[in-house]
This record gives structure tokens, sequence and C-alpha cells, in this order.
């Protein structure tokens, strides 16, 4: 199943706030539709995002709408802006901005599939060891090695991305090649997109898995819980520090307290040279709404206010390592994502073929 596609001169996407409950389609056929897609969340992750923004402008190509309010309908999200710019660059010929959104498309599905590789033998020599998973037969069929527990936060599923997904993907990989003992998945307040999504895929993954409320994440890391968090990225900046869903920066804080590695996993796309450092990336603040209310049901008193923001951001000194689609950057060993000299945008095909 594709999260977002383009079928018959228009976006098809799934609305992710009618999940687990049902799997339904949209069909957007205009930028205003899409804009408006995006800001209630029918269509979210790094990746997708980026996918979106460029069938966007396929989409501007045919009804001249603008674009400028779609570029910054999520303002953490990078990949949505260099989405909508990628397409931009090929206006006003419609059929070259259909083509390179659909070349954007098919490149984030190929990426999903390197992430998983890379970050599955990234995990593997990251917790590498005596089996601590209590599953039976742990190492039957793994060729040895043990099997491993993952911690994540939000979702970064195929939910997230056209298809597999980022963090999630590779712990799909993992579960593929036998190697996955359990996922701990965070509920992630306040729109539970742990509790709704991440589970789910889970689920149709045939994965073993537990929800964690997201308080318990680092208390559960103290305990020895988990062998490994992964989390995606919404915007990592050049030094390595990393905006990713709420709640990721505690989990980081308590990984690095218990010893656990702690490892992001986003496309290339989703590192921003522009950005030096963490304290520069624009965090987005949704409302009191989502916090006071669930499902249109108040849970806090009249008159009571809230705080929400979406992201935090993670200081790259509390990262194991970032893992892309193009290679994986140690930032514990002081290498960083980006540097003077290095491509803003790795050349296509440049990747080892990498299987599962």
């Amino acid at each position: 199943m594709r999260t977002i596609d383009w079928v018959d001169g228009a976006i098809e996407l799934v609305d992710q706030t009618r999940l687990p409950g049902d799997c339904v389609f949209l069909r957007i056929e205009s930028v205003a539709g899409l804009i408006g897609a995006i800001r209630r969340l029918a269509v979210r992750g790094a990746p997708a995002l980026g996918v979106a923004g460029a069938m966007g402008v396929a989409l501007a190509a045919r009804t001249g709408e603008p674009i400028d309010a779609l570029r910054a309908a999520r303002p953490t999200a990078v990949n949505l802006a260099w989405g909508v710019d990628e397409a931009a660059r090929h206006l006003p010929d419609a059929d070259a901005v259909l083509a390179r959104a659909l070349e954007i498309r098919d490149d984030d599905i190929a990426a999903c599939y390197r992430m998983g590789a890379l970050g599955a033998d990234l995990v593997r020599e990251l917790t590498a060891g005596p089996d601590r998973s209590g599953a039976s037969g742990a190492s039957g069929g793994t060729g040895g090695f043990r099997r491993i527990r993952v911690m994540t936060i939000c979702n970064t599923g195929g939910l997230a991305a056209v298809e597999r997904g980022t963090a999630l993907g590779v712990v799909q990989t993992l579960h593929e090649r036998g190697l996955l003992a359990e996922t701990l998945a965070l509920e992630t307040r306040p729109l539970l997109q742990g509790a709704r999504l991440t589970a789910w895929e889970l689920g149709r993954m045939g994965a073993p898995h537990r929800l964690v409320v997201d308080g318990a994440g680092p208390y559960l890391l103290a305990r020895g819980a988990a062998d490994v968090v992964l989390i995606g990225a919404d915007r990592i900046a050049a030094n390595g520090d990393t905006a990713n869903k709420i709640g990721s920066y505690s989990l980081a804080l308590g990984a690095r307290r218990a010893g656990v590695p702690f490892v992001v996993v986003a496309p290339e796309t989703t590192i921003d040279p522009a950005i030096t450092s963490g304290d520069r990336i624009e965090i987005e603040d949704r409302g009191p709404g989502e916090v006071l209310s669930i499902h249109g049901v108040r849970l806090a008193p009249e008159g009571t206010g809230a705080a929400n923001p979406a992201f935090d951001v993670t200081p790259h000194d509390l990262i194991t390592a970032v893992v892309t689609d193009r290679r994986v950057i140690r930032v514990d060993r002081g290498e960083t994502p980006y540097a003077p000299g290095t491509p803003e945008r790795w050349p296509a095909g440049e990747a080892a073929d990498l299987t599962l």
C-alpha cells in the first residue's frame, strides 16, 4: 500500500486521521485541498510531505494556484519545502513538473529500502553481545546474532513515507531478518501517532510489539527494556542537532543515562545545511486544542491553557548515529551531517545496492 500517489491527474493519499478504525483514501485535486490535508495531518511524516509538496506543485501547474502557502504549511518539516522547490524548478512545464514529482516518489521508495538495510546493519553492530530479550529461541535462524529490542516514538513507517518508512523501516528489516525481539512504541501524545499508526503498522507486518505511555520511555530504558532507540527526523541541522516529534529529547536523555544507542533515521533530504544548529530550527506550535481535547471531548477544565510544541530538538551530543539512504554518520565519533565542501544533495545513483 502506498501512503501517497498520483492517480489519474490527482493525488490520492491515506487519511491518517481515520486510522486505525478505517483505512480511507482521499482524492486531492487542488493545492488548497492538499494544504488542508497537510495541516490537519491527514498526510504527515517528513518523506511523505516531500512527495506531497512535489505533487502539489504538479497540481498547481494544472490549476494555476499559488504554491507559497503549500511550502510553508508545516514549517519544521524541511522535506515539504524541499519537495515544493524541486518540482517548482520545472514550472511552467506541467509535464516536467509531474515527471519530477514522480521521480521524487520513486526515489523515496528506494531510499526507504536503503535506510532499512543500512540501519539494520548498524543496529546489529551496536547491539552485538549476549541475548537479553527473553525471546524463545532467541538465536535460532539469526546466524548467532541476538534478537533486538527497539524503542521508538511517533510514526516513522510507511505512513510517514510512500512505502516502508525510516526508523520503522529499520524495524521492518530487522523483523524480516529474524533479528527483532520486540518493539516498544511510545503512544505519542497529544495525537497518539504511536498508538494509532505505529501499532497498526507493526500489527500489519506481524512484528511483536507493545505500546508504552510517553512518560514511561526513559524509565524503561533505565530498567534495560530496550537495546536501541530509533527515531525519525523532520529536520537535521548541519551539526547533527535533530528536530523530531516532541518527546524525542526526553528519550535521548534517558538513552544516554542508560547507555543505550540513540539512532536517527532520515533521508539525506532531511539534512538542512543552511541550518547550522538546532537552536535555529523553527518549531511549530499546534495550539492548545490538541492538548485540551481528544476527538472533540474536552479533558481539561474550562479556562485551562496549554503549550503544544509539535517537535523538540535533540542535541547532536546525545545522538549515536544518523542513518540516511546514502551513509551512516557516526555522530558519537565526531562526524557531522554537513561540512563545507559536502554536496548539499547527493547525486542520484551514487548509493550502493543494498539488500535486506
